[in-house]
């Protein structure tokens, strides 16, 4: 056969590809309804391993590498799960005609959001300085009003503080949360709606804007002193496969400190030093290596996210300098071990934290 007609071939096989991942979403969405009619819940971890190996078998039976199936069917799966999860919040339709409020529903985690409520039956109003005004959309909240089911705050942190402030003296009647990734700025808020008798939560979502699939993801419930509103806001989540996880305003914040503060730090460290090295990047970019391409791959999604929003998560938590003075105690120990030709200490001080992370498995 010539070259033009083996990729006719080809590009049939590829077209009976795409079709068939058509007729599985089509299975998926009949099992989906399946599992919504009998109560079930949206994901089977038995079945997902059972599925990923019959395809690992099949593919070695037919000389295929089995990781490449491998990694083919959890895209699927995780294209199904998606597709369930996001029928089952519509199929609910906890909306239905209720009205929500997005302050700064035009940035990233605002609009994700706004199309969240809007899935879910909600008349979704954005109120943000980024958008036109029009139908559904202003540049500032109170022309918005405040009579709404639910109002999300969802701007930047400094901003969002007194926003909680200021909607205090209205006293919206709805549920009110916020969704910052710190709490100690938000704290004179928050309790200034307690203390106004508004019904208000505080939720962490430990995802990205750009997250389909909730299942496996954490979303962190703050206690905001109102039990009954926090329930009212997982309720909003009842649908999805999110992780619900509970904490004080303090653990919150002490926690986070290292978990996006001291990771953002290490990768901000870590870029700052190759840019001030004098190294020429294409040459590094020559000799790299597993462990240096992974760290590029983070440090680069690091160095073209929010300035700002990272400045935030570093200078307004409460206890945000403790993990970046470890991180200077550690990097300068490194160093000490290091020039002083001290092996046994370097190798003791790995061995610790190989011990330290064995423990999260």
């Amino acid at each position: 056969m010539s070259l033009e007609e083996l990729r006719k071939n080809l590009s049939d096989i590829d077209r009976q590809i795409v079709e068939l991942i058509a007729d599985r979403q089509r299975v998926v969405g009949e099992i989906g309804s399946t599992k919504r009619s009998a109560g079930r819940a949206t994901r089977d971890y038995e079945r997902e391993k059972d599925v990923l190996e019959l395809a690992r078998e099949r593919a070695a039976s037919l000389g295929v590498d089995p990781n490449v199936a491998d990694e083919i069917m959890t895209t699927l799966i995780k294209a199904s799960l998606t597709h369930q999860e996001r029928s089952r919040v519509v199929a609910e339709g906890r909306g239905d005609g209720r009205r929500a409020l997005i302050i700064g529903g035009a940035g990233k985690m605002g609009g994700w959001f706004v199309n969240f409520f809007s899935s879910q039956g909600f008349l979704t109003v954005i109120a943000d300085t980024g958008v036109t005004p029009g139908p559904g959309k202003c540049k500032d909240w109170r022309q918005a009003g405040t009579d709404y089911d639910v109002i999300v705050v969802a701007t930047p942190m400094a901003i969002s503080g007194q926003i909680l402030i200021d909607l205090a003296e209205v006293k919206p009647a709805g549920l009110i949360f916020d969704v910052g990734s710190l709490k100690s700025p938000l704290k004179k808020g928050i309790n200034a709606l307690m203390s106004a008798g508004c019904r208000v939560a505080s939720i962490h979502p430990m995802f990205g804007p750009e997250t389909e699939l909730l299942s496996g993801r954490h979303l962190i419930f703050v206690d905001a002193g109102c039990p009954a509103a926090t329930i009212d806001a997982k309720q909003l989540f009842a649908e999805t496969m999110v992780e619900e996880l509970d904490m004080s305003i303090d653990d919150h914040d002490r926690l986070i400190a290292y978990v996006l503060g001291l990771s953002h730090a290490l990768n901000i460290a870590f870029f700052t030093a190759l840019a001030e090295s004098g190294e020429a990047a294409p040459k590094l970019a020559n000799l790299s290596s597993t462990t240096f391409d992974a760290q590029l791959l983070v440090s680069g999604a690091v160095a073209h996210d929010n300035p700002h929003m990272y400045f935030e998560i570093q200078h307004l938590n409460d206890f945000g300098l403790n993990p970046l003075d470890a991180l200077c105690d550690s990097a300068a120990r490194i160093r000490d071990l290091v020039a002083s030709g001290d092996e046994a200490g370097f190798v003791d001080l790995m061995q610790k934290g190989r011990d330290y992370l064995e423990t999260r498995n």
